[in-house]
Parts: structure tokens; C-alpha cells; sequence
């Protein structure tokens, strides 16, 4: 019996809506409960992706979220299936990212009556997502995954959670014979009577499934826009301004469509500018106006601060790292944000991108100010930083890889469309001084929730949407073994990964400030793992190295085996080393 003859199930009418929004992927880990949306996905055309976690599946869609602009897609079962995800949600939730996750649930008429894997999935999720939905009716199930994606992108975007129970989503024959073959209600009156109930709660639960017409998508309400008043006033600060800085974050690069106008913008408004978060790699590797340094001094000098996209939190030292005298100009969507810690003499809630994107379009009319000298000072101090860097670089180190020097091997042999999953500590952190990103979009680590574990899922994500990039994931020794059975992944969908390995045999960045406070290294010591022996097990290609010419050499073969479609993972020996003594952060 087709689907057609037995009645179109939930499964199928949630895909027909993934497919109206061009989803490319459909994340997951399979489940009874969300079989039929994955089987429908598929005969829609939708890739679908497999994971062995479920937080990797919704990792994968945040990525997706991150680099595409449009919201990452992931559907999890019932009950362990959701809790697995916990981690993943919230990250993208203080990330900023629109991703709508699908939740299977019990059959509705068994909720809490003791069903596989029920539980009270609305109140787990509420408080992690902008919103919660659940379908109670198959006429539901359309309408509600509709506004999922809309509730995912307008205003500030996050993640949406979407319950869709597990009688909803199988065609109807099949859930009628569920009700009516459990064998229950006895016989006589009382089994005529249990009949007749079930044949009416089934036709209210059913009821306008197959009749279903789909409802027209609607647009998405603009974000909030600076007004022109509010840009006449930042141009007329900025014209008072002899030292100002731009800091940059992850909400102006919410529009990916708009993001070269974007680099474009802050180059004609022409001021110092640091770059945080999704908006590394803005400006390329080397743009004059580019900042990686120094930037507490900088904002310490600075005569005006203008954020766009990022609030005063742990980051920016709460707002104490800008003198209490200086204007500061703050742009985010989110409300809280605006004022988080400390009080802007400028407060816009509006979109920080597209913001920018319109007071460079003030600049090109009439040049406001020009900064010359200050910029010629903050990039001396750059450029004194990365002698320092360099120097470190090239120390030997007897015991293994030098990690600084490491990075700068790796930065020299970077493709220009490459792509850079953080996911670790001590040597991700590294990684953030030394390693540059060759353009926008290029760069994704955690953000604010500094989560570990996002490595396999963002990579997954990142080499999905940009199928032909090199895609290096960069992990230390401790959060490689959150997700490196993903290799199996990586194999299976045909996704050629390089994964590097800092391997020093511990949680560093915890046991630099621990040992030496508390002295003891309880709880942060690890094996030196042969992981290049994993990555064989599950299919992939592992390469050992322990010094700097062995990495070296490592890096051209992962390329080439990359370049014929196999995952690579690098296990790199470290040697020890006080790179990032006392950075850890509160």
C-alpha cells in the first residue's frame, strides 16, 4: 500500500516543507519515533546525514546555520535522543544560530502513561530554544514547522525545537492499525465503546491531514535598521575621533549573502578593526585595517569604542578594558546585549551587518576622519607581537611539535578557500594567535559557551556547504575524543576532512593554572592516544608525527589524500610549552 492510499503521515508533510525552504541537509541520528520524516526527506531530494551523536547532527546544523545564513536542519528521537542534544542547543542558542530541531515523541494518547523513551520533552527544551512548539494534530504539523523557521530567523535567530509525535508523522493505515490491533477494550459493550472512542480521537487527530492544502510561506519580517538619524550621529562621532576601534562579532555576519559587502564597508569607513568570533577572517589574512593583537591596549587608548555584535561580557573584561570616559557605540539585535555590564553613549538595536553596510555608504559621500598615525601605531604593535610569535616559532623543541611553530607550518600551506573548525583549549587557543583565516566565514569555533565537542559537527557542516574547500579541524587531545568516532561519518557520507591533533597528553589550558595554584594535576591528565590509529579503525587515513619537518611532511600527504576524497587525521606529538600561561578565563 503506497503512502498516498494509506494516508499521508506527518513524515511526509514535514518534508514537503523542509523541501519548500531548499533544505540541503537533514541531520540526524535515526529513531522508530522520526523514521518517517527521514525516509520522506530522502524522496524529497534532501541529503540525508547521519551521525553517530546527536549532538554532532545538531553541531552540523548550527555550521550549516553559520556559514549559509539560513537555518541548519536536525531531527533526533524521543527522549535520550533529545537529552543528548542539550549541549548542542544551547550553544547555538548563546551563538546566535537559527536552526530549527525536530523532536519525535510517544504516541499522543500515551503521554505519561509510562511509553519508551516519554518524557516531558516542552519542559526540557524550553529553556534552551526562542521557542517550543508541539503538534498536537496533524494539521499541525505544517503551520507549526512553518514558524519554526520563521521564529528561528526574525529578531534575534536561535534555535527552534519542534515536537512532533510519533503517530503524526507515519501514514495514517499504519497508525489506525496500532490503535485498533493492541487488542485492548475487551469484549461486548466495553470493547464496542473502546472501538468507537479510538475511531473518533483518530479522526480528530487525523483529521484535515489529507485534505491538507499548503499554507503560502510568508516573509520574514526585516530586522531592526539603524535610523538615519542614528547614523548621522555615529558619522558625527566618529568625525571627532582621533584613536577609534571596531570590534566586530558574530551577529554582523548573520546576512552570509551581504558578508563581502560587509568587508567592503569596513574598509571604506577605515578604522582600526578586531575581529571575534564568525567575523574572524573578514578581512582576509593580512588587511591593513586588521588587528589580532594587543587589544586591551588598544581599547584602553582608544577615544571611541564601536561594537557591532558584541556585547561587554567575559571577552571584553566586562567593560572594564575601555576607560569609563570613553564613548563607547554599541549595535545588536538583542536588547540585553546592548547595555550588558555597562551603559553606550550610543545604544542601537538593529541589525550590526547591515548597519555597517550603511555608514560606509556615509563615508563614501564625505570622509569623516582619517586615522593614519593611530592605525600606523596599532599595527607597529601587530607587527611586534608577531616577532614575538615568530621567535617562539622557531624554538626547538627536543620532546615534540613546537604548537606555535606548528601553526605557522599550517598557515603557510592554507588553501585560500580553506575553512577552520576550533575545538579544544590550550591548543585551539593557540591556534587563534597564529593560524589566519584567507576570508569570510572561514572560521568557526564555539563562541561564547566555549563548548567542547563541536569539532566532527562543524567540520561535517562546514564540508557540506563547501563540498570542494579544504575543511581542517583543529582539535586538542581532549575534545578529539568528544566526536572522533565521526570519522565513521566522514567515511560514510564521502566527506574529506583533515583533522590535527594537538596531542600533549592532558587538559593544559586547566592544568597550567590548576597545577600551579593548587598544586595538583588531579583530573587533567590524559594518554598519549595513538588517535591516527582510530582514524584507521573507522576508515580513515591516520598519520603520526613528532617533530616540526615530520609535520611538515604530513600536511602535504593529508592534502593529497583529501584531494582523493579520504579523511585524514594528523596526531601531532606537542612539545610543552607556556605559549598562553595565565590566560585562563572567568
Amino acid at each position: 500500500m503506497t503512502e498516498e492510499e494509506s494516508g499521508v503521515g506527518g513524515g511526509a508533510l514535514a518534508a514537503e516543507v523542509l523541501a519548500r525552504h531548499q533544505v540541503p541537509f537533514l541531520f540526524t541520528l535515526c529513531g522508530g519515533h522520526i523514521s518517517p520524516l527521514l525516509v520522506a526527506a530522502k524522496r524529497r531530494g534532501i541529503r540525508v546525514i547521519d551521525t553517530r551523536h546527536e549532538a554532532t547532527a545538531v553541531f552540523a546544523a548550527d555550521a550549516v546555520a553559520r556559514i549559509s545564513g539560513r537555518p541548519g536542519v536536525a531531527a533526533v528521537t524521543a527522549g535520550p535522543g533529545l537529552t543528548n542534544t542539550i549541549t548542542a542547543v544551547k550553544n547555538a542558542q548563546l551563538a546566535q544560530s537559527p536552526l530549527v530541531l525536530i523532536g519525535g515523541a510517544t504516541a499522543t494518547m500515551l503521554r505519561g502513561r509510562g511509553a519508551l523513551q516519554d518524557i516531558d520533552q516542552v519542559a526540557l527544551m524550553a529553556p534552551h530554544v526562542k521557542a517550543v512548539l508541539r503538534a498536537e494534530r496533524l494539521r499541525q504539523v505544517e503551520p507549526l514547522l512553518e514558524d519554526a523557521f520563521s521564529i528561528a530567523q526574525t529578531g534575534v535567530p536561535g534555535p527552534v525545537f519542534l515536537e512532533l509525535p510519533v503517530d503524526l508523522l507515519y501514514p495514517e493505515a499504519t497508525v489506525r492499525q496500532w490503535y485498533f490491533g493492541t487488542g485492548g477494550g475487551g469484549k461486548g459493550l466495553r470493547g464496542r465503546a473502546f472501538h468507537a472512542y479510538l475511531g473518533w480521537y483518530l479522526r480528530r487527530l487525523l483529521a484535515a491531514g489529507r485534505k491538507h492544502a499548503a499554507r503560502k510561506r510568508e516573509a520574514l519580517p526585516s530586522a531592526p535598521a539603524a535610523s538615519r538619524h542614528q547614523l548621522r550621529r555615529v558619522a558625527r562621532m566618529l568625525g571627532r575621533t582621533q584613536r577609534p576601534v571596531l570590534v566586530l562579532g558574530s551577529q554582523a555576519t548573520l546576512n552570509a549573502d551581504g558578508i563581502e559587502a560587509l568587508a567592503a564597508a569596513v574598509r571604506e569607513i577605515g578604522v582600526p578593526t578586531y575581529l571575534s568570533g564568525m567575523a574572524r577572517g573578514l578581512l582576509g589574512a593580512s588587511d591593513p585595517l586588521l588587528l589580532r593583537h594587543r587589544r586591551r591596549r588598544a581599547l584602553k587608548e582608544a577615544d571611541l569604542v564601536l561594537l557591532a555584535g558584541v556585547p561587554f561580557d567575559f571577552r571584553l573584561g566586562y567593560g572594564r578594558q575601555v576607560l569609563s570616559r570613553t564613548p563607547v557605540i554599541s549595535v545588536n539585535l538583542d536588547r540585553e546585549d546592548l547595555e550588558r555590564n555597562r551603559r553606550p553613549r550610543l545604544a542601537i538595536e538593529a541589525d550590526p551587518g547591515d548597519t555597517i553596510r550603511r555608514l560606509a555608504h556615509l563615508a563614501g559621500k564625505k570622509r569623516w576622519g582619517e586615522w593614519k598615525a593611530w592605525i600606523a601605531a596599532c599595527r607597529a604593535r601587530d607587527e611586534e607581537r608577531e616577532a614575538e610569535i615568530d621567535r617562539l616559532a622557531g624554538e626547538a623543541k627536543p620532546d615534540g611539535v613546537n604548537p606555535v611553530g606548528l601553526f605557522q607550518a599550517l598557515n603557510q600551506e592554507l588553501a585560500e578557500d580553506s575553512v577552520l573548525v576550533a575545538d579544544g583549549g590550550d591548543f585551539v587557543a593557540t591556534a587563534s594567535y597564529v593560524a589566519a583565516p584567507r576570508g569570510p566565514l572561514r572560521w568557526l569555533d564555539p563562541g561564547v559557551f566555549g563548548t567542547l565537542g563541536v569539532g566532527a559537527g562543524f567540520a561535517l557542516g562546514a564540508k557540506l556547504c563547501r563540498p570542494e574547500a579544504e575543511v581542517w579541524l583543529l582539535y586538542g587531545d581532549g575534545s578529539c575524543a568528544y566526536s572522533v568516532a565521526e570519522l565513521d561519518t566522514f567515511v560514510r557520507h564521502g566527506l574529506a576532512v583533515i583533522a590535527v591533533v594537538g596531542n600533549d597528553a592532558g587538559w593544559t589550558q586547566i592544568a597550567r593554572e590548576q597545577v600551579e595554584v593548587l598544586g595538583d594535576a588531579v583530573g587533567t591528565e590524559l594518554l598519549p592516544t595513538a588517535y591516527h590509529e582510530v582514524a584507521e579503525g573507522y576508515g580513515g587515513t591516520g598519520i603520526e608525527v613528532r617533530s616540526l619537518s615530520g609535520f611538515k611532511a604530513a600536511v602535504a600527504a593529508a592534502k593529497q589524500e583529501a584531494a582523493a576524497g579520504n579523511p585524514v587525521l594528523i596526531n601531532a606529538h606537542l612539545a610543552a610549552s607556556d605559549f598562553r600561561k595565565g590566560s585562563i578565563s572567568i
